[in-house]
């Protein structure tokens, strides 16, 4: 995680200042030993990860098979122990029915500031009457309701904006760039302003339709980690943001300054309507994005990627007369770095840690109309292929 975050800091620091600066609050990371996929992250390898960017976090318990109420209560303690770092949120499960709400109305009470809500993990819908109770309970504490917003999930958003239209105390937020729902939801966005949408997502197809459609007062960066990296998370998210024409201010409120003002109980942010505009994308890059999304979907599943790879370095050989000549090249160096640091994936992890560098790649090729930033120097010796190496 360290290296992907030595070599894009540079960009943050690029954009920060491009920005006129800002203050990172990174709306999504989490804390935990026990969640069943294999990731594991401390408070103070988060705070060591949030410190590397100069951001603050909202942090939550992982997935607790056992039950929340320890993880909720050392997620607290995390918060009041970090200087102002985290900002503990408390996690539940709706299923337990009462005994879910008595537990976030307990949390709340010893110092959570929001909840968080898995559905999938936990095999619910936000139809739930449960869920309807935490969100009542929300609006009546006036605290935000964080809801993990992936695939397969019935009626997610379409619940969630009549939620938030009947709560309008309750911040509601979509994780995961809202995808089951982006289709059709950033048009009910600016009926609901309570209802805000999280930047944590690795594709930047999405990112860039979210900030093309969205209000941006109602979008939030996010990095998911430890499943991102707060750095990488803010130079993708803003990276997405800029191409789809945000503005300084806006790229200063997605940044932090919303999220901000949302726990500190101010009037959120007025930042005006979606930039809407069609955004157009060489052809050549278009090629570069589809074969880097390929490869990406099958590092995750370690699946064999080798021959789709070698498909995405040749679309990059665009040519020195081609517009997109400079974009393509630091795809190849991304590239390049993604296969020196390949190896087996670590700590029980489904995807190797080098596959970030791949992530890094396809977001550069994706906004070709935001500065790129500087990059290390190439090894000095060759480089082996993926196919040398085999498969993740």
């Amino acid at each position: 995680m360290r290296l992907i975050e030595d070599v894009l800091a540079p960009w943050l620091d690029q954009m920060r200042e491009a920005a006129g600066g800002f203050d990172l609050f990174d709306a999504h990371t989490h804390i935990g030993r026990n969640d069943p996929d294999g990731f594991k992250q401390t408070p103070d390898e988060l705070v060591a990860g949030l410190g590397r960017c100069g951001a603050r976090a909202l942090v939550f318990p992982m997935h607790e098979p056992d039950g929340y109420g320890d993880a909720n209560d050392e997620a607290i303690a995390a918060a009041a122990g970090s200087d102002g770092r985290l900002v503990a949120f408390c996690r539940v499960q709706p299923r337990d029915g009462a005994a879910a709400v008595a537990e976030a109305r307990r949390a709340l009470d010893a110092g959570a500031r929001g909840i968080k809500l898995h559905p999938r993990a936990e095999g619910f819908t936000m139809g739930l009457a449960t869920v309807r109770e935490l969100v009542a309970l929300a609006h009546e504490r006036q605290v935000p309701v964080l809801i993990h917003a992936g695939r397969g999930i019935p009626a997610l958003g379409e619940d969630t904006v009549h939620l938030g239209a009947e709560f309008h105390d309750a911040k509601l937020i979509l994780a995961h760039a809202a995808i089951s729902d982006l289709a059709w939801l950033c048009h009910e966005l600016p009926r609901v302003p309570n209802v805000y949408v999280d930047t944590s997502w690795w594709n930047p197809v999405d990112l860039i339709a979210l900030f093309t459609l969205a209000p941006p007062g109602q979008v939030l960066y996010a990095s998911d980690s430890p499943y991102g990296s707060p750095t990488v998370g803010a130079v993708q998210t803003l990276r997405c943001a800029r191409q789809a024409g945000l503005t300084d201010e806006q790229v200063r409120g997605v940044a932090g300054g919303q999220l901000a003002r949302i726990m500190a109980g101010e009037t959120p942010l007025d930042l005006g309507p979606p930039p809407g505009r069609a955004i157009a994308i060489d052809p050549l890059l278009e090629r570069i994005v589809s074969h880097l999304g390929t490869v990406i979907s099958r590092a995750f599943v370690r699946a064999d990627f080798t021959e789709v790879l070698g498909l995405a370095r040749l679309a990059c050989a665009v040519g020195d007369e081609a517009d997109c000549a400079p974009v393509a090249a630091t795809v190849l160096e991304l590239l390049d770095l993604f296969e020196r640091h390949l190896a087996p994936p670590e700590d029980g992890r489904p995807f190797p840690v080098a596959a970030r560098f791949l992530v890094a790649a396809i977001f550069v090729a994706r906004t070709p109309d935001v500065p790129l930033g500087p990059l290390p120097e190439p090894p000095p010796h060759p480089v082996r292929s993926a196919a040398e190496q085999g498969p993740p």
